[in-house]
């Protein structure tokens, strides 16, 4: 990582069926469906919208032996349709499932979290990938780490670190080099530090895979993209990313042109800015830099304030050198002019040019200089990006996962009902999760969980702890709002 100009990172070139990912190629975009896998007329019909679309890479669970030998009829069809889109396996908890599904598709993604350690269940997926060109993902999530990683360094940045890096040795000791790894977690702060803390690890022991980028959990509407260009553009600017996905609780083919924008406004991130104090700067571990304890809004400056206005193509560098050069004591907010007549490509734009700043706790406000639109509306998107990057939370905060195969439930419905019910909840954060998966890990944080259980059945948490389980989807929400009362956190509305 260069702080005075953009730079992108050097991996290995890794291919994915016809998609080469890594070394000078594009960041490829990707995917995942929300179909029942087994159901392959439906998951071929939504693959073929999500290339459409724009995205070369589409993943798909397989969470059992049918969905798994499911691929082995959607690979021909896509084929036969005249789509060479990259077709992923997500596999948790069984390897005797990975090992199917590398029998057809081209690449296969593990947690190692939920796969064994011990036993050769690796090794021998190595092997079958190895045979038939099959690239594989060590995808590392926040909230699903191994125990033995939990035991000794905790639910951290740093675990999950140690359980990609565990892996990726493997790998390389069974001379296996079509590998990409990824570290994702529904906290942009968490999730930035714990690829910085990658990125230094590999590079210590001389391993350039390329990486994976993606927040998980980032939610829906215009708050799921800001969160999602927080955290991914805070790691493009520092040119790490390799392949990219935008995780929304929508249609998968909705998450395509947000990925591209990203894509396409990294390409190139022009100017050099020198900076005077690079010791004043820790990219692994989150300092406030000064005493300002909650930034601002464009409508809060007061005279305690200096602002600071980016105008070259890389306006993150261009801050960073700035700030890193002032003192402790200057209050700074960061402004920027943006032309945009779109508010949702202004609002992806800012949030990945700013999210850095304020997840490195350099910047003291934010001030988006938008002509082309309502001061209210802008003063709104300045309170998602603070809020995004963790800094102030001024919203009710919804931890959403995008769905897929495993998910039981309509949960883009009972999002927007939940949302309708509660966001006026102002700092409350509610979980609401497809599945079992990463659900519990993934909303450790959260004030309240809403997670699919079973077909229509819905169990309730109350922080860590399961309060009312297996419920029925038509009463979950009326439930989920008494727990709330019960715990003496409802408001009601204005």
């Amino acid at each position: 990582m260069e702080l005075h100009k953009y730079s992108r990172r050097q991996s290995e070139i890794v291919q994915i069926g016809t998609t080469l990912i890594g070394g000078s190629h594009p960041i490829a975009v990707q995917s995942m469906t929300n179909t029942a896998t087994a159901d392959v007329e439906a998951s071929v019909a939504q693959i073929e919208r999500i290339a459409t679309a724009g995205a070369p890479i589409v993943r798909l669970t397989a969470q059992g032996r049918k969905e798994a030998e499911a691929f082995a009829e959607i690979m021909p069809r896509l084929r036969e349709d005249g789509f060479k889109t990259a077709v992923v396996a997500d596999i948790h908890f069984v390897p005797e499932i990975a090992s199917i599904a590398a029998d057809y598709v081209d690449k296969v993604r593990i947690n190692p979290g939920n796969y064994r350690t011990e036993g050769g269940e690796l090794e021998a997926l190595i092997e079958k990938c190895r045979r038939r060109g099959v690239a594989l993902r060590i995808g590392v999530n926040h909230g699903s780490l191994a125990r033995h990683i939990v035991d000794t360094y905790g639910d951290t940045p740093k675990g999950m670190v140690a359980s990609a890096m565990e892996f990726l040795r493997r790998c390389r000791a069974a001379e296996f080099s079509q590998v990409v790894v990824s570290m994702k977690s529904s906290n942009t702060r968490v999730m930035v530090h714990a690829y910085r803390l990658l990125v230094e690890a590999m590079d210590a022991e001389q391993m350039h895979y390329p990486i994976h980028l993606g927040v998980t959990e980032a939610g829906n509407g215009i708050e799921g993209r800001v969160k999602s260009a927080v955290g991914i553009g805070a790691l493009l600017a520092d040119g790490i990313g390799d392949t990219i996905r935008v995780s929304l609780t929508e249609a998968p083919e909705n998450e395509v042109p947000v990925a591209r924008l990203l894509v396409d406004y990294f390409a190139e991130r022009e100017g050099e800015f020198s900076v005077a104090h690079p010791e004043r700067y820790s990219p692994t571990e989150f300092r406030r830099r000064s005493d300002v304890q909650t930034p601002i809004t464009h409508d809060e400056i007061t005279a305690d304030f200096r602002v600071v206005e980016a105008v070259s193509g890389n306006p993150t560098a261009e801050w960073r050198a700035a700030i890193l050069d002032a003192e402790p004591s200057e209050h700074i907010v960061i402004r920027r002019r943006y032309e945009d007549a779109d508010l949702e490509t202004l609002a992806v734009k800012a949030a990945a040019d700013m999210g850095q700043l304020l997840l490195d706790g350099l910047a003291d406000g934010v001030w988006i200089d938008a002509p082309q639109h309502e001061a209210e509306r802008i003063r709104e998107i300045e309170l998602l990006i603070l809020q995004a990057a963790r800094v102030r939370i001024s919203h009710t905060e919804y931890i959403a996962c995008p769905s897929c195969g495993r998910t039981l439930y309509d949960i883009e419905g009972a999002l927007a009902q939940i949302k309708a019910r509660t966001s006026h909840l102002k700092g409350l954060k509610i979980g609401v999760m497809g599945c079992i998966v990463n659900g519990p890990g993934e909303m450790a944080d959260a004030d309240y969980g809403y997670v699919g259980a079973a077909a229509g059945r819905i169990t309730l948490y109350k922080g860590r702890e399961v309060v009312c389980r297996n419920i029925p989807q038509e009463e979950a929400l009326d439930r989920l709002i008494e727990l709330i009362k019960e715990n003496g956190d409802w408001q009601e509305p204005r």
